[in-house]
Order: C-alpha cells, then structure tokens, then sequence
C-alpha cells in the first residue's frame, strides 16, 4: 500500500506513522521526505506490505479508518491506496498525436499501469487511424467558440460517468475554462514546449529557432485556471546548435514532450507528486 501525507511541520510526525504502521503489523519497504522550510509543510509518501493485516477490502478499509486518528492530530491531507488499485485515465488529444501515441504504447506494454477511461478529441477517429486505440472508447466533442462550453459540460458529464481519477491532455490544443480547471484540480495534467512565455503563440519553435537558441525542452504540469502556469510536475531540455532547421527543433522537440509527459504521469500514478501551493514534491523513484 501506498500513504502520502501533508501537513504543518512538528517534531514526532514520522515516529507516530512509522509506530502506527509497526502495531498494525506493517512492514514498511520504501519511505521518503521533505521539510519545507519556506513553507513550514512537511510531506511523506511511504510504501509498505500489510502482512495480512490489510489483505482483503474491508481490512483496508479498516486500516483507511484507524488512521483518521493520526491525520487529525496533526491536520494531515492524505491519501491511503492499494498498489493494486489501478487510476482511470482519460486521453485528451488534437491534431498533434505524438503524445496521445505514446501513451497508448506505454499502456499496452505495461509501463503504465492505469486503466484507460477514453480518449477524448476535438478531431474526429479517422484523424488517429496509424494509431492502436482498439478496445478504447473514443469520443469526438468538436469545440467552436459558440459551443465550447456546452462542449466542455458534455467532457465533464463523461469525466463523471467514466469515473476518471486523471485527465492528461496529450497535446490537447483547446484552453480549459476556468471552472473546469477548478473541478479537475490536482487531477489534470498538461504538456507544453517550455519556451512559455518567451514564445507564445503559432510556431513557438520557429520563433526559437529564429533567435538562436541553444536549449529546447518541455513541462508536464498541472492545469489551472493561469494559463501553462500550474505546478510544474516534470521537465527536460536538449541542447541545440546553429546546424538545426525550424524542423529538426520540431522532431527533437516531439521527443522530449513523449518523455516529459510519460514521466510525469507514471509519478501521478505511483502516487509521487504531492501540491505544495503553487509548486509540487515529487518523490522520484
């Protein structure tokens, strides 16, 4: 099983999770955390075998209740979850598909254990035909200015029906309204070129490009309703020479959206990124 936990900093903190774990018979295989100093927060996120205390749901549940006792006495947020408990995800994507692709591959070989809950486009299914969504639901919501929020209330209604933990938008090239970006907070997440805001706008790497620059990259974060400003969760970069064409920056620029995202999602999954106001911890493994 899984704890993560947040909350104002005070000695004794680990030593009552740590015995609370011990008396229940757990043994704890991985624990890791961080003192916020600036911020006076302490978080946690610990691994551990129940060891036949919790081997069935209403055991779980039990252990779920006994630890409300600890959490209260030290105003933790927290999160308890089997490992076998797999997230529901729901795929947003638009005309660019790289991400969308990549995800669906990493699903299929097993890299990231969630259970796919659709995908959701604003192009229709013949846009995705060189990709493998067989088995996938897939709903087209196309979205003008004049139906962008009756279509953003049927992506809600689907996000509820489908009991969707996470929503990624893969590319998803359609800025979400303030009030859904409420609804889906901590629980959406979004991939972008970290030129942001140096180079806003059409053809980001062809600006880039045209004022030399000698680094690209991407960052995976969590949306809100500020523009490609919520919690950063991951990023990389890749050098780049007077030698690249607007177009070499474009195809190396694919690949470090792919990874950026690929990680950023299998740290939500394994439960690593805790908030931290407007920045994240993430336990890297």
């Amino acid at each position: 099983m899984i704890l993560t936990l947040s909350c104002p900093d005070q000695r004794g903190i680990v030593a009552k999770v740590s015995a609370f774990l011990f008396e229940r018979g757990c043994n704890i295989l991985d624990a890791q955390q961080f003192d916020d100093q600036e911020t006076g927060h302490f978080f946690m996120r610990v691994v551990f075998d129940a060891d036949g205390a919790a081997k069935n749901p209403e055991d779980r549940a039990e252990l779920r209740d006994a630890f409300v006792a600890v959490a209260d006495a030290f105003k933790m947020k927290w999160t308890l979850r089997d490992r076998t408990e797999r997230y529901r995800v729901l795929l947003l994507a638009s005309k660019f598909d790289h991400c969308l692709a990549d995800l669906v591959y990493r699903w299929r070989i097993g890299e990231l254990p969630m259970d796919i809950a659709g995908v959701v486009s604003n192009h229709p299914a013949q846009t995705y035909e060189h990709i493998d969504l067989s088995g996938l639901p897939f709903h087209h919501l196309p979205v003008t200015k004049e139906t962008k929020f009756e279509q953003e209330a049927e992506l809600w209604k689907l996000i509820q029906e489908t009991q969707t933990d996470i929503v990624v938008l893969a590319r998803y090239m359609q800025v979400l309204s303030d009030g859904l970006s409420a609804k889906l907070q901590g629980r959406c997440i979004n991939i972008h070129h970290s030129f942001l805001p140096g180079f806003k706008g059409a053809k980001p790497y062809h600006q880039a490009h045209a004022r030399g620059v000698k680094l690209i990259g991407a960052s995976a974060h969590y949306v809100t309703g500020d523009l490609d400003e919520g919690p950063i969760i991951e990023q990389d970069v890749e050098r780049i020479s007077h030698r690249d064409t607007p177009e070499d920056l474009v195809r190396k620029g694919r690949d470090i959206e792919r990874r950026v995202l690929a990680r950023a999602l299998r740290y939500r999954l394994e439960d690593r990124v805790l908030l931290n106001g407007r920045k994240t911890v993430v336990f890297t493994d």
